[in-house]
């Protein structure tokens, strides 16, 4: 009987040993094994409603339709970078925002072919509220409806594909990376490729890491593929 309660013991510690990594705490969310992160601690699922903004109405967002994985929370991150960073994972569709005692800000973004073209290091030199877009030269070869844009602008507006925030990027010389965190109307892009734009968020989500980023080279920004 003895013996039998041991091999019992022995089975349940190794079902928890190869389980040990999607092991979750009460009430707690787990991320994917192996990229720093380890759990939820709150999401912000009640932070899509309608918002008015500079005189303008954000649509409230169906987040019911958004994985719950591309919601902005507060997760577990395990990082040698300072409280502050911005670190932005393409591949996994997630952007960090460093917060201390091994936590972070955790947002769902959407990848653009910009996005998969630069990874390094950067800093916000410089952030807009409802900025206005210039789209590049090669976007414009490629899509004529665009053209007129590129050295006038899009004005700022609900359906500018900036969104309410921008945030620019240079690099360490100082140079514009051309790479942009900024918003989206489409928020069923999050979580996706997109076929254009560089780092896009929810416009609420853009929003509330707007307020957190001071521009300068104390806002270190790391891209990584």
């Amino acid at each position: 009987m003895r013996f039998r309660t041991s091999m019992l013991v022995l089975g349940l510690l190794a079902t928890a040993a190869l389980a040990g990594c999607s092991s979750t705490l009460p009430g707690n969310e787990v991320a994917s094994a192996g990229t720093g992160v380890s759990y939820t601690d709150k999401i912000f699922s009640d932070s899509y409603g309608s918002v008015k903004d500079a005189g303008y109405t954000l649509p409230a967002i169906p987040i019911s339709k958004v994985n719950k994985e591309f919601v902005r929370q507060i997760v577990s991150y395990q990082t040698a970078e300072k409280p502050g960073t911005i670190i932005v994972n393409t591949r996994e569709r997630h952007l960090y925002y460093t917060l201390p005692n091994g936590k972070a800000m955790r947002y769902g973004i959407g990848v653009g072919k910009s996005g998969f073209a630069w990874s390094g290091t950067a800093y916000v030199a410089w952030k807009q509220e409802w900025p206005t877009w210039h789209p590049p030269k090669e976007m414009a070869a490629r899509r004529p409806d665009v053209a007129k844009y590129v050295e006038d602008g899009m004005g700022p507006g609900l359906s500018n594909p900036l969104g309410a925030r921008a945030m620019y990027l240079f690099n360490e010389k100082g140079q514009d990376t051309l790479f942009r965190l900024h918003g989206t109307p489409e928020w069923a892009s999050i979580g996706t490729a997109a076929s254009s734009g560089c780092i896009r968020l929810i416009n609420q989500d853009v929003i509330d890491l707007y307020s957190r980023v001071r521009p300068g080279r104390q806002t270190k920004v790391v891209v990584i593929q």
